[in-house]
């Protein structure tokens, strides 16, 4: 079989970096899925991507495909002959051209042939467009006359098969084997005289390094080399890296300078500009203090960085300038009087402006202190104001900064740290992995903040349906899963969203369809810890209401099923369980002198002994267990020594609820036949 290495390149106008890379694995795995089903096989596959192309290099490509046999099954032999000449017919053969095969007992009519495999040169145009067409683009671009699209403007294409080129004609583009360094250098187009040689070809003649994760490590190890030349820490972020690497090709890496007077704005304004709007990097001293300086990446080949530094610092400088500028500003008006400000900003279409949102979280961030026993006026007044910095012009020009602008002018306003932290806080967690607030009062004012977005998006019927939630209802959701049982929080999450429905006064009785959305995130929590489904299934039987109490049955039955006693007891409750099925109106009290073998009066007064102990009915569920594992022995006893189902029909009854009694005691923490 032979074979040869496929290179192609699209050669582009500047791609969005934050797609790159998506778009890169996008191309590759089309490629490799298109190849598969053509039956063409290759050995490995190399994806690269810059800012000005997309290349795949696939190795040991297949040349041709294989031939193979078809076989089309046609009449029964026996059938009419119209039927026999309409299949012959359809195929434009003779019947002398058919053959006889067994099928099922009966003869029929086979047409067999011999396919000829198509060789990969006839088929790599149309792979290529199915490939590239087949890319998730969320917005394309036409040029020219053509009607093909892309994200960006395609520039150039090289498909080669070794070091032949093979001639294709994709998006009005005839391929060769040229392609491009860097704009303005002395050699901005050279030849790739081998498919195999494409990414070594390019550094040496463009100093380019296409592989992107190698050219994230280059820059990566020279932003750290020059930190410790200037004997500061960059402070490198990943997705940053990541983006940055999107925007260069040469990356000539380089430490700036801005005025010392910009430090007095609040670090994470000029960390923001640097970071989203200017791409650079950040230091900070051996103690975490953030730095007069900055690390930045430029995409041009120089020995003299000197001009692109004192370009940079010119355009950091009026940046800070305007951020320096709505930080004196904003602190002339304090937070609590720009909460009337909030009624002229919509929340969301029927759910009212941003000051309605305030007042319910006000409302249900009191609700839920005096369930914990809070402070109502810390609380209720870091809630007033936790939305009150979106009106401040600076959150204004960096959106994703609310919150901890809030802080800023809290304490600037002279308000209670705690106020302020819980300002600062209440959006945690924004993501996964995320910390949740630090503070009682943060915790409160997320909790409320979530849920009356959550009520409030269900009550107007826009839940998240399938894989859509524009709302990001399933994140916030999650997040107040993790606080209550991160921060081991007793709230009825029932009857909070009841209250929180009702202070929207709709119509409307979705209590039980919102909680159940909650239950499936805390499924899908308990999956990402590992813990077995049989195991949540066990706890939810049951209905706790509390997910901190749901959280604290998990870990009992999941210390539970490690037991070598845990077996037998599963297996006992499955039992008991199947016994009870169709018993009703058991008696709630068992008259001991009824009971008469001697076994079960030993369960009897075990049980009982455990029912009224008052250290089981604590919210120990671990020691719960530990007591249940000491019923082993008698209700083995039991079930080896009592028939349950005798005549007397009295004695029957109270032994089907002493029976009871122990399924109730094993009830009390979770359905533990769940996990038979």
């Amino acid at each position: 079989m032979q074979t040869k290495d496929f290179l192609l390149e699209l050669g582009t106008e500047e791609m969005p970096p934050k797609l790159l890379k998506n778009l890169s694995q996008s191309l590759t795995n089309n490629l490799i899925n298109i190849l598969q089903k053509l039956n063409l096989t290759h050995s490995n596959v190399e994806s690269f991507a810059t800012p000005r192309r997309l290349a795949v290099l696939i190795k040991d490509l297949q040349l041709q495909q294989e031939d193979k046999i078809i076989e089309l099954k046609g009449p029964a032999v026996n059938s009419p002959k119209k039927a026999i000449e309409g299949f012959t017919r359809s195929l434009g053969i003779n019947k002398s051209d058919l053959i006889e095969k067994i099928f099922k007992d009966a003869n029929y009519y086979y047409f067999v042939k011999k396919q000829q495999g198509l060789n990969i040169v006839d088929l790599i145009e149309d792979i290529v467009k199915k490939a590239i067409k087949g890319i998730s683009q969320q917005k394309s671009m036409s040029w020219g006359n053509g009607d093909f699209n892309f994200i960006r403007p395609v520039k150039w294409l090289i498909t080669m098969l070794g070091d032949e080129l093979v001639k294709t004609n994709i998006m009005g583009l005839t391929s060769n084997n040229i392609t491009r360094g860097l704009r303005f250098s002395k050699q901005p187009e050279f030849k790739i005289d081998n498919a195999k040689d494409y990414q070594k070809i390019i550094f040496d003649k463009a100093k380019i390094e296409v592989d992107f994760n190698a050219r994230k490590q280059i820059i990566y190890d020279k932003i750290i080399e020059i930190a410790a030349k200037n004997k500061v820490k960059a402070m490198i972020d990943d997705a940053l890296l990541d983006e940055v690497c999107s925007l260069v090709e040469f990356p000539n890496v380089f430490l700036g300078k801005f005025d010392i007077r910009f430090l007095k704005i609040p670090k994470e304004v000029l960390i923001s500009v640097m970071q989203l709007h200017q791409k650079y990097f950040h230091v900070v001293d051996d103690k975490g203090q953030l730095l007069p300086f900055f690390i930045a990446v430029a995409n041009i080949d120089s020995n003299d960085t000197s001009i692109i530094k004192k370009g940079n610092e010119r355009v950091i400088t009026p940046r800070f300038n305007d951020a320096e500028f709505f930080w004196k500003k904003d602190k002339l008006i304090a937070l609590a009087d720009r909460v009337k400000e909030l009624d002229k900003v919509l929340f969301i279409q029927s759910l009212g402006s941003i000051g309605d949102k305030t007042k319910r979280i006000e409302l249900l961030s009191k609700y839920i202190a005096n369930i914990l026993s809070l402070n109502s006026n810390d609380v209720s007044r870091s809630a007033l104001l936790a939305k009150a910095d979106l009106v401040s012009e600076m959150v204004v020009e960096f959106p994703d900064l609310q919150g901890i602008i809030g802080y800023y002018y809290a304490l600037n306003d002279s308000e209670k740290p705690s106020v302020a932290i819980a300002i600062k806080e209440h959006y945690c967690p924004k993501f996964s992995g995320d910390l949740i607030p630090s503070t009682k009062e943060g915790m409160v004012v997320a909790i409320a903040d979530k849920i009356d977005t959550i009520t409030g998006i269900y009550c107007i019927g826009k839940e998240p349906s399938g894989s859509k939630d524009p709302y990001a209802l399933r994140r916030a959701a999650l997040g107040i899963v993790r606080i209550i049982i991160e921060a081991k929080l007793e709230i009825n999450i029932k009857d909070l969203i009841s209250k929180s429905i009702s202070l929207y006064k709709f119509d409307t009785n979705i209590t039980n369809k919102i909680y159940n959305f909650f239950i499936e995130r805390l499924d899908a929590y308990y999956k990402d810890k590992g813990i077995d489904n049989k195991i949540f299934l066990a706890v939810l039987k049951v209905y706790p209401e509390s997910f901190y109490d749901f959280h604290l049955r998990i870990i009992a039955l999941n210390e539970f099923i490690q037991n070598n006693s845990a077996k037998n007891l599963i297996i006992i409750n499955k039992r008991i369980a199947n016994i009870l099925k169709k018993c009703d109106n058991l008696e709630a009290k068992i008259n001991n002198d009824i009971l008469v073998e001697k076994s079960e009066k030993a369960l009897f007064d075990a049980s009982l002994s455990i029912a009224n102990d008052n250290s089981f009915k604590a919210s120990d569920y671990s020691n719960r267990i530990d007591k249940l594992l000491s019923l082993e022995i008698l209700i083995d006893d039991f079930f080896n020594n009592v028939m349950v189902n005798v005549e007397d029909k009295e004695l029957k009854n109270s032994r089907l609820s002493l029976l009871n009694q122990v399924r109730k005691l094993f009830l009390s923490v979770a359905d533990i036949s769940y996990l038979a």
